[in-house]
């Protein structure tokens, strides 16, 4: 019987299973050499043995279960939720470097990776359901978790105190690659402004592929300014931020929403930098903050020109708490909701000294109406406009408290608002046309 060879890389851990002569362990090493050159070994029958080479089918690492929890519910957020490739189901363990890293892709538009510590007693890796084992670890004690994967075995051994599973696996070699991104562009940008920058934009990006461009944010980067903006043809949010440094060359992509709200949540209380590096055809996108990484495909297309979309001018300016404009926009969309969403607004200014004010209402046919009103600045002439209550709302959830200016042309013009005292944000609402 010839020798079976299986070599699957040249960096992995050689296993032999010696079936006769044992004492081929001690040529082992100069064997090897002389089999991936090509050369001949010279092997017989006579001697007959099996020589595996195999990558990261073996392991045993130990975690704490609230690390691994934490680890497991940041990268499950890129598992494909629908993929006819099995293995894109699965999060991949790894030991990487006295960590253990974690990781997992949707296989289109996003990859998360995250590095826990951990003791690795042996280094390996392999793949196994996501869902599966983010449930187990979240119901498991906080204690060690003990993982061991035996060596030509595909089943990850996991141990917690008196709890004891069995997982089935898949090789780590067949998991969908993720990027590594370098040689374009690398931005630093503060987690806090960033973060805000994310929230009050990405909401306004489209849901729907019918423009795949408009499903993303626009990122351009021109001397010391990083400006967001994200439109779905009926408003558009834009953020202008401030950059540390200035940067040389004028840049632009699109970012796909998904990724940006992904990065939101992970920016958590994070006042840690974030590093945004760019891959040098401009394709793919890497975002780092600490010990996670998240790499995005970028959107291939060319942005509106949404500068000539934000009015200059107004006739009518109302400036209103934004607590009190939320809580009546939330009332009145209660009854808009058997009203196609319709909210409306009416601007009245002020009389023999009084203040103006700011009415909010919305009705249903046959169903019933509500209004309310607060107090507001007026400038200008009264006026009047309808939006779709939900847009009205997810813009002013996104505005930190103080004061929004509402700013209108006409009830068919788009409207705008913008918080006082910030010129860095602007938010612009295509009408609802209603019959006063």
């Amino acid at each position: 019987m010839l020798p079976r060879v299986t070599i699957t890389s040249f960096n992995f851990l050689v296993t032999v299973y010696l079936r006769q002569h044992p004492c081929l362990g001690n040529n082992l090493f100069d064997d090897m050499r002389g089999l991936l050159a090509g050369q001949s070994l010279g092997y017989t029958a006579a001697t007959a043995h099996e020589i595996t080479v195999y990558s990261g089918d073996h392991m045993k690492v130990s975690v704490l279960q609230e690390n691994l929890q934490r680890g497991l519910s940041i990268v499950g957020r890129a598992v494909a939720s629908r993929t006819t490739l099995p293995i894109a189901s699965n999060v991949l363990l790894a030991s990487d470097d006295g960590q253990l890293k974690l990781a997992a892709t949707d296989t289109q538009s996003i990859s998360l990776t995250c590095w826990i510590g951990a003791t690795i007693e042996e280094e390996g890796s392999i793949t196994v359901p996501s869902r599966l084992l983010s449930d187990f670890i979240s119901s498991l004690p906080n204690e060690k978790v003990d993982m061991t994967l035996q060596p030509r075995s595909k089943q990850l051994k996991l141990v917690c105190a008196r709890n004891e599973a069995t997982v089935g696996g898949m090789d780590a070699e067949d998991f969908p690659p993720i990027p590594t991104i370098g040689g374009g562009a690398t931005l630093k940008l503060s987690a806090e402004g960033f973060k805000a920058a994310i929230k009050q934009v990405a909401f306004a990006a489209a849901v729907d592929d019918s423009r795949p461009v408009l499903t993303g944010v626009d990122m351009r980067v021109e001397g010391n300014e990083l400006t967001l903006a994200a439109a779905d043809g009926f408003r558009l949010a834009v953020h202008q931020l401030a950059l540390r440094d200035t940067v040389d060359e004028k840049m632009e992509i699109i970012v796909p929403a998904r990724a940006l709200a992904e990065l939101e949540r992970l920016l958590g209380d994070s006042d840690e930098d974030v590093e945004m590096r760019l891959n040098e055809a401009q394709t793919q996108v890497l975002f780092r903050t600490g010990q996670v990484e998240l790499v995005a495909q970028l959107i291939q297309g060319t942005f509106p020109n949404y500068g000539q979309l934000i009015p200059t001018e107004y006739s009518s300016r109302a400036v209103v708490e934004v607590g009190d404009f939320t809580r009546e926009t939330r009332i009145a969309s209660i009854f808009a909701r058997d009203g196609s969403g319709i909210v409306r607004l009416q601007v009245a200014a002020g009389e023999d000294g009084e203040p103006g004010k700011l009415v909010v209402s919305a009705k249903a046919e046959e169903i019933g109406d509500n209004t309310g009103e607060m107090d507001a600045t007026v400038e200008g002439e009264a006026s009047k406009i309808a939006f779709n209550g939900k847009y009205l709302q997810e813009v002013l959830q996104v505005l930190e408290g103080g004061q929004v200016a509402l700013e209108t042309t006409s009830p068919s013009s788009p409207g705008v608002l913008r918080p006082v005292g910030n010129d860095r944000y602007v938010h612009v609402v295509m009408p609802m046309f209603v019959q006063w």
